[in-house]
């Protein structure tokens, strides 16, 4: 249920944006207009802290004490929010720290307002956590197969970060995952379908949207077929030309149409759209050429994170932001250096290399975005209103109804399922070392349904000592519930499932991120996915696993034999809706 307020933030502004623009644009200097072309990232929980950790990483990145500081400095047009730098403690916490940005940016003699991003993708993507809602992502949302319930999950997402501040979230995932080993998207995705996708896409765009939040696609022009993390290296993507159409773009293409107010890059490579080797970010054929010409885009562009290492291979952190800039990009986010960023893009114009002219372009379509988005207008959030609005109990049960709708069971030769009222269960496998709860999460959902569970994590990268005190204690519980996460990077993983499995003792093994783990144990008799390792996936889990709640999901991807990867081991939309 969305609250009325949640329903005032969709209230278009009064019809005045080209003469504001107009006005703000005439008196800006040119360090204030390039400063607009920046989001970066901040460390500490308010605009003004003095928190010697946050002061130290913040001398050491942007050359200032804190948030305040940067903006007076820099002339930022945005910040974005992250969990490791300090900036998501709590939702009064952010909506504090949101209000403190704002008041010092209408401070300063342009007056205008900042972008506040965050990742708030939901599932494996998280920046906002509890007691914020969470829902289970992508995947998990193309599994349920219902674009009602994926808009519902961005509306209340999209309410829930514009009450704290947030005006812009760097989401919905637009790629198309057609590569089983990729890496870095997965279950970040909504699939292999390009149709599903995009009806998904424009699905959550128009519902973020309509939240007062700024949608943002990514990674155009498609990150879903690479079997290399842009974050530590350079992807190439071998896709022709036809296969762009019909794969990558329909999901941008109809969001554009729907009118997404941003669009992300990829740090990749794209051989049949550009030969010269440069990361779509730095790309005029793909940017410009594809982008804005071709398929008519004239929202804002903004970087993946220049910091990665996808993006700095070829060129000198100094040239990046030039060249993305030349290429057709108007936000630069998170350089590695921000002093020698803004310096250089300085440098450039006076220099000749850009135009004040085409600085002028970029700034015009952020400025039009806070104006549309109602950021000009509505700056501030009232922190009395986030009790009634983040996490509220009718929220939390919109997305565990969506949830229940979402868990997969591929496979259930031996009627292992449902778990029976009688019997010990044991709940092992993967949990995430820095902050084990997953497995905690299933026991105590599994408990509250009857069942007498004993958990042992066995973490993320299992020993052999680990995985021997599993499976000896599989061998006195009447059934096993083992988790996996990304087994494709972690044969420690593998063996913990294979040496459980070849116990004898009873097995149902569960994916708990991406669905490709089973291609590790093809043999596995009992077989499900989650999509997501969260709090609200292990309790539609356990639900499925007792019988409460019937599996409805249905595979968003096709799962190969690894034995045959030309034959499906489960095919697209495979799921038993029946125990």
């Amino acid at each position: 249920m969305l609250s009325a307020r949640g329903a005032m933030a969709a209230v278009p502004p009064p019809p005045a944006e080209t003469g504001w623009v107009k006005s703000i644009l005439r008196r800006m200097t040119l360090e204030e207009k390039v400063g607009q072309l920046f989001t970066t990232r901040v460390y500490g929980e308010t605009a003004d802290t003095t928190d010697p950790d946050a002061v130290r990483s913040n001398q050491a990145f942007l050359g200032v004490d804190n948030a305040a500081q940067a903006i007076a400095r820099y002339h930022l047009g945005g910040f974005v929010y992250f969990a490791y730098a300090g900036n998501t403690r709590a939702p009064e916490q952010v909506a504090g720290l949101s209000n403190g940005i704002q008041r010092v940016a209408l401070d300063q003699p342009s007056g205008v307002p900042l972008l506040l991003s965050i990742d708030q993708e939901q599932g494996a993507v998280v920046r906002l956590g509890p007691p914020a809602t969470q829902f289970p992502g992508n995947m998990a949302l193309a599994a349920g197969r219902s674009v009602a319930d994926t808009g519902t999950a961005a509306a209340i997402t999209g309410q829930e970060l514009r009450s704290v501040g947030v005006n812009q979230n760097l989401a919905p995932v637009a790629d198309v995952n057609v590569n089983p080993a990729n890496p870095v998207i997965g279950v970040r995705s909504f699939g292999e379908s390009p149709e599903m996708a995009a009806e998904m896409v424009v699905a959550q765009v128009r519902a973020y949207q309509d939240a007062g939040v700024a949608a943002t696609l990514k990674h155009f022009p498609g990150h879903g077929d690479t079997a290399v993390d842009s974050h530590s290296g350079l992807p190439v993507i071998s896709h022709s030309r036809e296969e762009l159409d019909q794969i990558d773009l329909p999901p941008f293409r109809a969001a554009i149409a729907a009118g997404a107010d941003s669009i992300m890059t990829a740090h990749i490579v794209v051989p049949v759209l550009d030969p010269s080797g440069d990361p779509a970010t730095l790309s005029y054929p793909i940017l410009t050429g594809l982008l804005r010409k071709e398929l008519g885009y004239d929202g804002v562009v903004v970087t993946d994170s220049l910091g990665m290492a996808g993006v700095r291979q070829r060129y000198g952190d100094e040239r990046v932001p030039v060249l993305a800039l030349k290429a057709g990009v108007d936000v630069l986010v998170n350089p590695p250096v921000m002093k020698v960023a803004y310096d250089a893009v300085l440098a450039a114009v006076r220099g000749g290399e850009l135009t004040e002219r085409r600085i002028d372009e970029s700034v015009t379509r952020i400025l039009r975005l806070k104006w549309n988005r109602g950021i000009v207008h509505s700056p501030f959030v009232d922190t009395a209103d986030i009790a009634g609005t983040v996490g509220t109990p009718d929220h939390l049960a919109v997305a565990q109804r969506i949830t229940d709708r979402t868990t997969t069971l591929l496979r259930d030769e031996p009627g292992a399922l449902p778990l029976g009222p009688t019997g010990r269960v044991l709940v092992t496998g993967w949990d995430d070392p820095a902050a084990p709860i997953t497995t905690a999460a299933l026991g105590r959902a599994l408990t509250e349904r009857g069942l007498t569970v004993d958990v042992l994590s066995t973490g993320a990268k299992p020993s052999q000592a680990r995985i021997d005190a599993a499976v000896a204690a599989a061998l006195s519980h009447d059934t096993t519930v083992v988790l996996t996460n990304r087994a494709s990077s972690d044969t420690g993983q593998q063996k913990l499932v294979n040496a459980l499995l070849a116990s004898g003792a009873r097995v149902v093994t569960v994916a708990v991120r991406d669905p490709y783990d089973v291609m590790h144990f093809p043999e596995a008799p009992t077989y499900l996915t989650t999509y997501a390792f969260n709090e609200v996936a292990m309790r539609s889990l356990a639900g499925v696993l007792t019988g409460a709640i019937q599996p409805a999901g249905r595979l968003p991807v096709t799962i190969p034999d690894p034995a045959d990867p030309g034959t499906p081991l489960f095919p697209f939309g495979a799921g038993l809706t029946t125990m």
